[in-house]
């Protein structure tokens, strides 16, 4: 396969995956079975550009930060969304600290995917009928701080996914709990993402390839049209629906990832 098909398709998964609360790191570990592996570098550069195409589709939430931050409203959303990503920042530079890695091998994601698929579909079920409101309270605050560090132990499990399923679990509403995890997670995935591309920019393994940055580009462009397409359309998806139908596909994708680690 060519190697600019083979970028656009990773492109394409990582654009749609981002920020869905399907996981990323399932779908790009399926894709690897047939594309040629890219390097860490490449990975991290085009979920950025998936991160940073999110921006837009908050137009108010960005107008209160920029025109409104004297607001006592706005200074406390945003004192939150910090406090929730300096939380998650000590705690993955303590497991940093630690030396733990993340595993990406197709047992512990495929784990990661069912218990999520049927997490989602039970605090669904449990919470029809139920009241739901919008404020994003301190426990909801640390919750998502926790979902995000959840994530980073156990590939698979999307840190969308585990933060949304926490708030859903408190009682917020499905559009606020999208939102708010959808904000927290912008910095912190860029955060991880500088620091990433920091180290292998000074301190490149020894035995790396020239970066092709042409192909880097591409990559990066694309994840980022098609995170901002993705991310709009869920927008737009969860304001008359529910999360089961993620909880489902979670389920047949860890059914894929299981067969994929039995015959590999």
């Amino acid at each position: 396969m060519e190697t600019w098909i083979a970028v656009i398709i990773l492109g394409i998964i990582e654009g749609i995956t981002e920020f869905l609360p399907v996981s990323s790191t399932g779908h790009l570990l399926i894709a690897g079975h047939w594309l040629s592996p890219r390097s860490d570098l490449f990975n991290i550069v085009i979920q950025s550009g998936a991160v940073l195409a999110v921006l837009p589709l908050f137009p108010e939430r960005l107008r209160q930060f920029f025109f409104e931050w004297r607001r006592r409203s706005t200074q406390v959303y945003l004192l939150k969304i910090a406090v929730a990503f300096g939380i998650t920042g000590i705690g993955g530079l303590f497991l940093h600290s630690r030396g733990f890695e993340l595993p990406e091998t197709l047992g512990p994601v495929a784990w990661a995917l069912l218990i999520g698929g049927i997490a989602f579909i039970l605090v669904e079920k449990r919470l029809q009928g139920r009241p739901v409101h919008t404020d994003i309270t301190w426990m909801v605050v640390l919750a998502v701080a926790v979902g995000q560090l959840i994530a980073a132990v156990f590939p698979g499990a999307s840190r969308s996914g585990s933060t949304i399923l926490l708030m859903l679990l408190l009682g917020v509403s499905r559009p606020a709990a999208t939102e708010f995890s959808f904000l927290v997670g912008i910095p912190t995935m860029l955060a991880a993402g500088g620091l990433k591309i920091y180290s292998a920019l000074v301190h490149p393994p020894i035995d790396a390839l020239p970066e092709d940055w042409g192909m880097v580009l591409l990559g990066f462009v694309v994840s980022a049209g098609v995170s901002f397409i993705a991310v709009g359309w869920l927008l737009r998806f969860i304001q008359t629906h529910t999360f089961i139908v993620f909880g489902w596909y979670r389920i047949a994708v860890a059914g894929v990832l299981g067969a994929l680690f039995l015959f590999q």
